[in-house]
């Protein structure tokens, strides 16, 4: 077979789609393959070397592909940084990583001014897509440049931080692999191929989360480098979606569950609209999936539906949609060379069946959390690491997710998991969105609080809690039901999904000790 990977796509077939913006322009393989080059030469022409560090703060557009595909073939770190982070908190990860060059956009005007600013970042190795004070045009980078492959090729590698939700982010870096770039991207589409894809055969992508998300961009970057096109879109609504699925009949995609829900809550006629049978792997992740919701997909869309679990730190399981069938709820079983095991908190791995905190095989993907020794110590039982999610192990080695860690409620020593209480109440026909969390009882120590989104056009108020109540009543065990709800115009979720539960749950808890 051929040698994958985009350069060698590019190069054998320049005139075919490679990508599609989120602006409708169409960009062939040549067009992106020259665009990068000369991004890769420019910045050898800035005097950076090997092993060196690019910031990114961009919105999903062409040029976050220039860049990846420009330091991936010249052995750098590119870091991608969260755009809806403050100033001082992209400024922090922009210094923290070392890195060398800072690229920017207009849309993030303030966050990425005043990032450059606290950090006397310098002008002249500042970039940004639009106009920005103290930033060069993106294309002044590449101007003059030749656009053929750089000399001295060698694998660059993402160098994602992550979330940081309990402390500063930190960046998870890996040694820089001594390979051809072509080498690697072929090795990196053995991924893509667990999902029963293969090269080109008209295969599509759909990007419509964010790219600074570690899976995103990989999901994304390696279709490239497997020859398919890759359909990309800024904002994501759900019917934009479907439309470009039908358009540009769409076989792939990586999605979190939230998408799947806001798809099913359109109106019969408006999904009815759109064509969907192209699809042949729309992989999910993220969070623990609804079984309706997934069985509300299959049987939409098809034996379509693809899960997994894994972390920026690593993984993970695969579960392929036949396998999910026969295990409704699983997240999968451990992919090649890949291994989970359950452990107390006491480190003392436990059996079939039983519920502990989940821990996952580095494998050859060893990491270390940047300049955080204890930090990657921590997180760690021998050649095993966790990201605090707690789940249980059927007896053919089936992964099912109870929650994380720190969402779980303890009631009256009963310990409920939010996960599976969001999973019933999101099916209820008037809840586009919900968040389950504890808040305190001096009676049970922690009581279940649900805050929801209602449909549009759907008032928030007592007859709607009473509705929800008695329909939890056949749904839900009684020290499961909320005891009371809030209503909110929209949960606090970033782009991809995640949602911020800490926003929702910490005023409740102000001035007490949270279990």
């Amino acid at each position: 077979m051929s040698e994958l990977g985009f350069w060698n796509f590019a190069q054998r077939d320049p005139d075919k789609l490679a990508l599609v913006d989120p602006n409708g322009r169409e960009w062939t393989r040549g067009e992106l393959f020259a665009e990068a080059n000369k991004v890769a030469h420019g910045l050898r022409a800035l005097g950076l070397q090997k092993g060196d560090v690019v910031a990114v703060v961009m919105e999903n557009c062409a040029e976050f592909f220039v860049i990846n595909l420009a330091i991936t073939q010249i052995g750098m770190y590119m870091t991608p940084i969260n755009n809806h982070l403050t100033g001082p908190e992209i400024a922090f990860i922009v210094q923290d990583s070392g890195a060398k060059v800072f690229f920017g956009s207009e849309m993030f005007a303030g966050e990425c001014t005043a990032a450059r600013k606290e950090v006397d970042f310098p002008s002249e190795m500042s970039f940004c897509v639009g106009s920005l004070e103290g930033f060069r045009p993106f294309s002044e980078l590449g101007e003059g440049q030749s656009a053929a492959l750089p000399d001295d090729r060698n694998a660059g590698q993402v160098m994602n931080y992550t979330s940081g939700t309990t402390g500063k982010p930190k960046g998870v870096r890996r040694p820089m692999a001594d390979l051809s770039p072509d080498l690697l991207s072929t090795l990196m589409t053995g991924f893509l191929a667990m999902f029963d894809l293969q090269p080109e055969q008209g295969n599509v992508h759909i990007c419509g989360s964010p790219l600074y998300h570690t899976a995103v961009l990989m999901f994304s970057s390696s279709s490239l480098h497997m020859g398919h096109t890759v359909v990309l879109m800024e904002k994501w609504t759900p019917e934009d979606m479907l439309r470009l699925i039908d358009q540009y009949k769409v076989t792939s995609s990586h999605m979190v569950p939230t998408q799947f829900n806001r798809m099913l809550k359109l109106p019969e006629e408006v999904r009815n609209k759109y064509d969907c049978s192209s699809t042949r792997a729309m992989v999910h992740a993220a969070a623990p999936c609804p079984v309706e919701t997934k069985k509300k997909m299959l049987a939409w869309w098809g034996d379509s539906i693809y899960e997994y679990y894994a972390a920026t730190e690593g993984g993970g399981t695969l579960a392929k949609p036949q396998e999910w069938r026969k295990y409704p709820g699983t997240v999968g079983k451990a992919w090649a060379n890949a291994d989970i095991k359950i452990y107390d908190d006491d480190g003392k791995e436990l059996g079939t069946g039983e519920v502990g905190t989940v821990y996952m095989l580095l494998g050859q993907a060893d990491f270390e959390y940047k300049d955080a020794k204890k930090k990657t110590r921590d997180n760690r039982i021998g050649n095993y690491f966790t990201v605090g999610d707690v789940g249980e192990l059927n007896e053919e080695g089936y992964l099912f997710l109870r929650d994380r860690k720190l969402d779980m409620i303890i009631s009256g020593g009963a310990n409920l998991y939010t996960a599976e209480i969001e999973s019933e109440l999101i099916q209820h026909p008037k809840v586009v969105d919900v968040a389950v969390f504890g808040i305190p009882n001096d009676d049970w120590g922690e009581e279940v609080k649900a805050v929801i989104q209602p449909m549009e056009g759907v008032e928030g108020n007592d007859a709607l809690t009473e509705e929800i109540f008695t329909w939890c009543e056949g749904r839900l065990a009684k020290m499961k039901r909320p005891r009371t709800i809030d209503y909110v115009d929209e949960l606090p979720r970033d782009p991809n999904g995640k949602l911020y539960k800490r926003k929702l749950r910490d005023p409740y808890w102000e001035g007490r000790s949270q279990i």
